[in-house]
C-alpha cells in the first residue's frame, strides 16, 4: 500500500498562501503520477493539479497562475503551494497517485486514482 500523507493545511486570509505537502513512500515520485483534489462539504471531489512522475505539471483551468504543483524526488513529496487564496478555495485537500493515469490525457477524474492520502483542512475567511 502506498503512503500518502499530507499536512500543511490551516486557515488563511483572503489574498493569503498555504504550501501543502503530500509525504510519499520511497521512490513513489518518481514510480506514480500524483496529483491534488480537493472536496467540499456535500460536494464532489475536484482535480486541482496534476504532476507527471517525469515532473510535467497541469492544472485545473481556475486554477491556473495561483497554485503551483512541484515534487522534490529525494524528500519523496510532493508539494502544492497556494497563493492569492481566495474563500472558495476552502476545502479538504487530498494528494493522490496511480501508475496507470501517468499514460491518460485526463487525470482530472478520481477514479483514475487508486491511492489517496487522509485529506487536509484549507480554510480561507474573508
Amino acid at each position: 500500500q502506498l503512503k500518502l500523507v499530507e499536512s500543511g493545511g490551516g486557515s488563511a486570509q483572503s489574498g493569503g498562501s498555504l504550501r501543502l505537502s503530500c509525504k510519499t513512500s520511497a521512490y513513489a515520485t518518481l514510480n506514480f503520477c500524483l496529483a491534488w483534489f480537493r472536496q467540499e462539504l456535500g460536494k464532489q471531489r475536484e482535480g486541482v493539479a496534476f504532476v507527471h512522475r517525469n515532473g510535467r505539471a497541469q492544472y485545473e483551468d481556475s486554477i491556473q497562475g495561483r497554485f503551483i504543483i512541484s515534487k522534490d524526488d529525494s524528500e519523496n513529496t510532493v508539494y502544492l503551494q497556494m497563493n492569492d487564496l481566495q474563500p472558495e478555495d476552502t476545502a479538504m485537500y487530498y494528494c493522490a497517485a496511480d501508475r496507470r493515469v501517468c499514460y491518460d490525457d485526463a487525470w482530472n477524474a478520481p477514479l483514475k486514482f487508486s491511492n489517496w492520502g487522509q485529506g487536509t483542512q484549507v480554510t480561507v475567511s474573508s
